[in-house]
């Protein structure tokens, strides 16, 4: 593998759905009033800043040795694939990206304090695993992922093209919040003993093997509660979000049966389909819903 290639399995493709899935649904959840600008710009900030600490992860993970003994998606710096400094650069340019897009986004609906969640984004996503004290290295990865891969992305989405947010926008944040982090879980899973070797307290890592099992299971169920919720809030048609219950069941099964090592790498690609099945049907049931409402 070289060239684009080993570029474009660096940036982990199979996490992309972490960051299109809030986007989807919270463009879904506005309706009618979706300006197709704004949401493009929130789906290339969201993408931008995925790559972004994919890379970024990459680099501070490599240079600190932690990527060396990893099994899993590529890894350029731990695995000499690549200079540190141009996966640095690659990372940097991505938040250049989510930067440019999102200070136009803020531009166009001159709701200027939302650079401030755009800058703390993009530290977030550096912090992770880079500079002298990594928020990944103290168990807090998880809350990250959480917060601007759920909450943060989902309510932008909505607030950005309705300048409002409702019961349903923050119920559907939480949901695809538990289930992107979810992804996050299987990966710290996987790599407990390699992580717990070069001294990164993830999470994983403190609550231990079983702890972190039960964690990814509970986040699964979570997801998937939001959906009656809905029904509530928004429209019974947000249960579609039920058809993608069958690509639970292979990653649920893979991490509960005590899975370790190589063996989890198959229930974290799966998380990833399933938050991509989960917000397209979640989507699809709330745009007929309001089709048969109108």
């Amino acid at each position: 593998m070289s060239g684009p290639a080993l570029w474009i399995a660096g940036a982990r493709p199979r996490t992309l759905p972490a960051a299109i899935a809030p986007v989807l649904v919270g463009t879904a959840l506005v309706g009618s009033a979706w300006i197709p600008t704004r949401a493009a710009l929130a789906l290339v900030v969201a993408l931008a800043l995925q790559v972004g600490v994919n890379y970024a992860n990459d680099y501070s993970d490599g240079i600190k040795g932690t990527d060396r003994a990893r099994v899993g998606p590529v890894r350029l710096v731990g695995q000499g694939l690549a200079r540190p400094s141009a996966v640095r650069n690659a990372a940097i340019g991505c938040f250049l990206i989510a930067a440019t897009a999102g200070f136009i986004l803020v531009a166009l609906t001159t709701q200027w304090w939302l650079l401030a969640v755009g800058a703390s984004a993009i530290a977030a996503a550096w912090l992770y695993t880079g500079g002298p004290r990594p928020y990944g290295y103290a168990g807090l990865g998880e809350v990250f992922v959480f917060v601007y891969f759920g909450l943060v992305p989902v309510l932008g989405t909505v607030y950005v093209q309705t300048g409002s947010i409702d019961a349903s926008a923050m119920i559907a944040a939480i949901a695809i919040g538990a289930l992107t982090t979810a992804i996050l879980v299987a990966n710290n899973l996987r790599d407990i003993p390699t992580d717990t070797e070069a001294g990164k307290n993830t999470l994983a890592v403190r609550i231990g093997d079983r702890g972190a099992r039960v964690l990814f299971v509970v986040l699964i169920l979570v997801g998937f509660a939001g959906l009656p919720v809905l029904t509530w809030t928004s429209t019974p048609w947000a249960l579609l979000g039920l058809m993608s219950i069958p690509w639970a069941i292979g990653p649920i099964r893979i991490v509960a049966g005590g899975a370790i090592g190589r063996d989890l790498v198959p229930a974290l690609s799966g998380t990833g389909v399933l938050v991509a099945v989960y917000s397209v049907s979640l989507s699809l049931g709330l745009i007929i819903g309001l089709v048969l409402s109108s």
